[in-house]
């Protein structure tokens, strides 16, 4: 009782949630500016600068991308074992920084690239020293990728206190505004760093997203003395493994009749930054972990004294909130395909519609469209969050208008929605290519269609309000259904889930081509969109998506989130449970 009350009497951190978000906020507007200003013409700078041929170029930039997302799992799991949340954004944020400095370097400097091609065509290729010096750079923006992505979103959610209905608003809106700035960048990224790059100056437009990474970073540190700094603990799978090593050595036990009074239950670990979690009788057999036999001993402190055969019910429970998200995000995976198909196909579309601004002849760059989707997402977040959420509020009760899962929901039935405009859209193209094409010698090949690339806009619309519904809560649902140790794991977890939709869907593409062109001989996903039938894809995975929304809906209705331990006993301990851990 005397430590508990040694504990009790610790200051609680100072949250200082808006006071934060312009230096956290900040910090992430400038990071994405400047590394989606880098990444997002890498190709044409190595095919144009580098003399790389396409599928070289390609491979290096798929590599880049995937192990970016992959290796947000490294990324999180030193994050939450060893060095926290604030010292990981900080190192990632000077590695990201010094890969796109040495970006600008290999540009601006003659002999970091190969020489201009000759009057000849003859290009030169890069030497091994210049090589190498890129592919440094490169692996300085994978490590900042890596620590960065998991990490940004949960130190952002660290400033607010979850314990006050102001502090749990400021998480809601946090997630929103996020993904808001994140669409601004994007947005910014594709159209003037883009352009700046293509048409003025490789040096220039490499040079411009390396100063805003360096405004990004100078901004994180200033913020420094008003941050809540949570500390690691140590690894939080060592505490899983021990939950199922436990399990399994005990899966003979009976459990008790009154698990819930009779399991292990521990108080030494009061200073977890963990909250208590109520117990639950959701996968009963990880119980066993805690169950006391006559071979158990319990330490003074009231620890396990060999954890890998007795486990706290605490632990289960933690255990039990990883395997409850699983299925969501599995249903997320399957969800992102269909916005993997507007990335790519609109793109595809826009190239053989009418791309001419009005009756000028300027015409609008196919990638451009893309920007409606994060055009509708920007201007519908402010909406959702000052307006719509206000309003669900009053009739629902509910801290966030909508749970998250509702949320989510509502952006899955959305996709379906999308892709069936899509081909709508796609067949209303394709056969006004093939009756009143304005470009092409046979109506039947490669026509550009006279229709307006404009009316990809709904399609495009729609998909920017499925990211603003799924995407967003998905954020959302990981932070605060995981345990708070887990946290940046949780974060990457959308970015694992991301890369797996990219390769579902590359798969999905591979077989429908296959198939399709053994039926008809021409596939659905034909080089010439005319002769392809990209509707009926588009159909498809409509069906695919309506098949994860029933999915999706079974997941979300067995779905218990989680809850905090109310009861009498673990009142003294709740006092001083995140106290220890959080520093300002």
């Amino acid at each position: 009782m005397k430590n508990h009350e040694q504990k009790a009497t610790r200051p609680e951190p100072k949250y200082r949630g808006i006071k934060a978000m312009p230096f956290v906020i900040g910090n992430e507007t400038f990071e994405k500016l400047g590394t989606i200003g880098t990444s997002s013409n890498l190709l044409i700078y190595l095919t144009s600068v580098f003399h790389m041929k396409t599928i070289t170029a390609t491979n290096i930039i798929n590599i880049f991308n995937g192990t970016c997302n992959f290796g947000t799992l490294v990324g999180a799991f030193l994050c939450d074992t060893y060095f926290g949340r604030y010292n990981m954004l900080g190192f990632a944020s000077v590695s990201s920084f010094l890969g796109m400095l040495i970006l600008t370097l290999t540009a601006a400097i003659h002999n970091l690239h190969p020489p201009a091609c000759g009057d000849g065509s003859i290009c030169a290729s890069p030497t091994q020293w210049q090589m190498a010096f890129l592919l440094g750079g490169f692996a300085l923006l994978v490590i900042g990728a890596s620590g960065i992505r998991p990490c940004n979103l949960a130190f952002g959610a660290d400033q607010f206190n979850p314990k006050t209905e102001f502090g749990r608003r400021g998480i809601n809106s946090f997630f929103n505004w996020y993904y808001l700035t994140y669409t601004f960048a994007m947005m910014v990224s594709l159209t003037i760093i883009v352009y700046v790059q293509s048409n003025m100056s490789w040096s220039i437009g490499l040079g411009i997203p390396t100063f805003l990474m360096f405004l990004s970073c100078a901004l994180f540190f200033l913020g420094t003395r008003i941050y809540v700094i949570v500390l690691p603990e140590g690894s939080p799978l060592v505490s899983v493994a021990r939950v199922v090593v436990a399990a399994m050595r005990k899966r003979k036990l009976q459990l008790p009749m009154e698990p819930k009074q009779s399991l292990y239950r521990s108080f030494s670990t009061a200073s977890s930054i963990n909250a208590r979690l109520a117990y639950t009788d959701q996968f009963r057999f990880l119980n066993k972990a805690a169950i006391i036999t006559s071979e158990d001993q319990i330490n003074p402190d009231g620890s396990a004294a060999n954890p890998w055969r007795l486990c706290d019910i605490q632990q289960v429970e933690e255990v039990k909130c990883l395997l409850r998200v699983i299925p969501v995000w599995i249903a997320g995976i399957i969800y992102f395909v269909s916005v993997v198909q507007q990335q790519n196909y609109a793109v595809f579309q826009a190239l053989q519609a009418d791309r001419r601004f009005g009756k000028s002849k300027f015409k609008i760059p196919a990638a451009s469209y893309i920007v409606i989707a994060m055009l509708s997402l920007t201007i519908w977040i402010p909406i959702w969050d000052r307006i719509v959420v206000p309003w669900l509020r009053k009739r629902t009760g509910h801290e966030g208008g909508l749970t998250i899962l509702q949320r989510m929901g509502i952006g899955m039935a959305l996709s379906i929605l999308t892709m069936v405009v899509s081909g709508l859209v796609e067949n209303k193209r394709r056969t006004i290519a093939l009756t009143k094409p304005t470009l092409g010698i046979e109506p039947r090949k490669g026509a550009i269609s006279s229709m307006s690339g404009f009316w990809l806009t709904p399609q495009l619309a729609f998909s920017g309000l499925t990211e603003a519904f799924t995407i967003v809560g998905e954020n959302e649902f990981f932070y605060q259904q995981c345990p708070e140790n887990m946290r940046s794991i949780a974060m990457a977890f959308v970015f694992v889930g991301i890369a797996g939709s990219s390769y579902l869907s590359s798969l999905l593409s591979s077989i429908v081509q296959s198939i399709s062109s053994r039926s008809n001989g021409e596939s659905w996903l034909a080089e010439d969109l005319n002769m392809g039938k990209l509707d009926y894809f588009y159909y498809f995975i409509a069906v695919l998506e309506l098949l994860n929304l029933i999915y999706f809906l079974v997941c979300a209705k067995y779905y218990k989130y989680k809850e905090t331990d109310t009861t009498p006993e673990v009142a003294m301990e709740k006092v001083v449970q995140s106290e220890e851990k959080a520093v300002v």
